[in-house]
């Protein structure tokens, strides 16, 4: 190649091969008349054939006796100058390749032409808001965003010092008039830009959105709505790396949810990206959860509803104790049956207020013992797990310390195995209430194709597919799918409580919320408006807590427990896996020397990166280069350990 030509424009282009993170300069051929900006996507030529990719840079002097090549094509609008620098940051951050993060923000089919004419006031020619939208609970809204805004404003252009604030919001609230707050803070209205909403679910965001634009506010849930300036944008996920110019406010509902992680690698969370881009943006981040857990809490200033408040914002909860049922009832107690009786004698209730729920995980996710004498379940008496059977003892999955296989409550040494599937479960219960009884299963999350390509960009068919009968039994899938239930049941909640995970806990907690939303408020309704819950530890702190509506203890426990035992967000975690991860974990344990990051063997043959921070361990992972191939799979904060 020879010198470069005096008055042509280059940039310099990413492209969208992943293992390829070296950026390359182009020149902008003169006779296009398409734009040309930061964020643009376009078409170049690489290594002899044709490859996508985006602008990252403007104006930029190639390297002395190189000629570059032109630009081959323009695909379209892509992400703005601020998000391409987050994906940078998350790269490192999630120890993932920069064009995935760029692939997320970028819309599905090319966009060529912005929207025009819906900038401006989130609700132009409105003076606030209207009847329906003041109360109670509006006014209670109001305080705590004046104050989570107060604490996380920074001065215009400052970036790394505003503060992200939690508030703990009771399940069944109805959450717009918070949104509403958030539209009409005057700080909010006195910044450039739009107001960015996450939501856990596609269905929910276009719910959302569209209460929204009834009540005359301009807010999309589409790309290129959002990337012309939108003044409220809604999505899930994704939309943490929504296309907005500016971001004046950003607001995270139900933070605790497992969907706004990602499950491949990189394992991204949108709550993260969100946090880290109001950050930069110098606004407000506010994120909210009837259970906000130790990671989600961490580094954010909490403010919670007034005790009353928050308690009537549970549904009612009864407790079954089942370590002394007679076996042959099976699964089913006489408080359920009752409950059941109460829901279908009532000829308007099923149709008015949706099925009875009845919940049980299929798989079990750990296999629970129980005293064949007493009842008693086999727990760790050390972390509180359930136990399982190794050689002639007990062992805990969670912590490793292992017992004899003896009942901790009477001393006898008979243990009987408790286990059931949802498919056998739904005969039983036909027969048992004499009604047709509909069965909803699926993965845990419930994420079909179709979920899938929503979260990509169309419309959500949620509620599809669930039977039109009186009764559901179901694994959580049905808590998933299923928006009202004139009643709720957890046939075993304890598969779920006593699980040998770190995150048990806050996975159970999100399990109550889901299915107190779909019974709704106590004190609402008829008396079988109601979750009944059975179990073996009916005095665990979290089934206390879910009973009075008030989580804080549990809060201060969960702390606790993660703080001794070295675990986010008090520490920093990753795993490896693959054929790969040995030699992997090898060359990290030789740099990392010093660093303070630890690697230890975990039972599946992966292997665990530990640090003190996640700059110690994103550092490490972003300065070893990872062996050829693709048999390494390297999960930045993984959601099981």
């Amino acid at each position: 190649m020879g010198a470069t030509t005096p008055g042509h424009r280059f940039v310099r282009v990413r492209t969208d091969v992943p293992a390829l993170s070296r950026l390359f300069d182009y020149s902008v051929p003169e006779s296009w008349t398409d734009d040309v900006v930061v964020g643009t996507r376009v078409r170049v030529a690489l290594h002899g054939r044709r490859v996508g990719g985006w602008v990252v840079d403007d104006d930029v002097t190639p390297p002395e006796g190189v000629e570059p090549l032109p630009l081959k094509g323009w695909s379209g609008w892509g992400p703005p100058p601020p998000v391409i620098d987050l994906a940078e940051w998350a790269a490192w951050r999630w120890a993932g390749p920069v064009p995935f993060f760029l692939g997320v923000a970028s819309p599905l089919r090319p966009v060529r032409r912005l929207p025009a004419g819906e900038l401006g006031a989130a609700g132009a020619g409105e003076p606030g808001r209207g009847a329906l939208d003041s109360g109670p609970v509006a006014t209670v809204f109001d305080d705590m965003v004046t104050r989570a805004v107060e604490e996380g404003v920074v001065g215009e252009g400052a970036v790394g010092e505003g503060m992200s604030t939690v508030l703990r919001i009771p399940p069944t609230t109805d959450l717009i008039d918070l949104v509403l707050s958030v539209v009409h803070s005057p700080q909010t209205v006195a910044r450039p830009g739009g107001v960015l909403v996450l939501v856990p679910s596609v269905g929910w965001a276009e719910r959302l959105c569209g209460r929204l634009v009834r009540r005359g506010y301009r807010a999309t849930t589409d790309w290129a709505a959002a990337r012309a300036g939108w003044p409220i944008v809604v999505g899930s996920r994704a939309a943490a790396w929504a296309p907005l110019p500016d971001v004046s406010a950003a607001l995270v509902l139900d933070a605790h949810d497992e969907a706004y992680r990602e499950e491949s690698a990189p394992t991204y969370s949108a709550v993260d990206v969100v946090t880290e881009r109001a950050r930069r943006a110098g606004c407000p981040c506010i994120v909210t959860s009837p259970c906000p857990s130790t990671v989600v809490r961490a580094g954010r200033a909490e403010h919670a509803f007034p005790v009353a408040a928050e308690r009537a914002g549970w549904s009612a909860v009864e407790r079954v104790d089942r370590r002394g049922a007679d076996p042959r009832t099976g699964m089913f107690s006489e408080e359920f049956v009752r409950l059941a009786r109460a829901v279908l004698d009532d000829p308007d209730g099923v149709a008015r207020r949706g099925p009875l729920v009845c919940f049980y995980d299929r798989t079990g996710r750990a296999r629970l013992l129980a005293c064949s004498h007493c009842g008693e379940l086999a727990r760790c008496t050390t972390c509180g797990a359930a136990v399982a059977q190794h050689g002639t003892g007990l062992r805990c999955p969670r912590c490793g310390s292992e017992r004899p296989l003896v009942c901790a409550a009477c001393g006898k040494l008979r243990m009987k195995t408790l286990r059931a599937g949802v498919s056998r479960l739904r005969e039983e219960l036909a027969a048992l209430l004499g009604t047709e009884v509909g069965e909803v299963s699926g993965p845990s999350v419930a994420r079909s194709a179709a979920a899938r390509s929503a979260e990509a960009g169309e419309l959500h068919a949620g509620g599809d597919g669930i039977p039109a009968t009186p009764v559901l039994v179901g694994t959580e899938a049905v808590l998933h799918r299923v928006r009202r239930a004139a009643a709720a049941v957890f046939l075993d909640i304890d598969l779920h409580l006593l699980a040998p995970r770190f995150s048990a806990t806050d996975e159970t907690l999100a399990l109550l919320v889901r299915a107190s939303r779909m019974v709704g408020p106590r004190h609402v309704g008829p008396p079988s408006a109601r979750l009944l819950v059975q179990t073996r530890v009916p005095d665990h702190p979290v089934l206390e807590a879910v009973a009075r509506g008030d989580l804080s203890g549990v809060a201060e426990a969960e702390d606790a427990m993660r703080r001794s035992a070295r675990l986010p967000p008090f520490s920093a975690l990753a795993s490896l896996s693959g054929p790969l991860a040995a030699d992997y974990a090898g060359a990290l344990r030789v740099a990392g020397v010093g660093t303070g990051v630890t690697l230890s063997e975990l039972p599946d043959g992966g292997y665990l990166a530990q640090a003190p921070d996640h700059g110690a361990l994103c550092d490490l992972l972003a300065a070893v280069p990872r062996p050829g191939g693709r048999g390494l799979r390297v999960a930045v904060d993984p959601a099981a350990v």
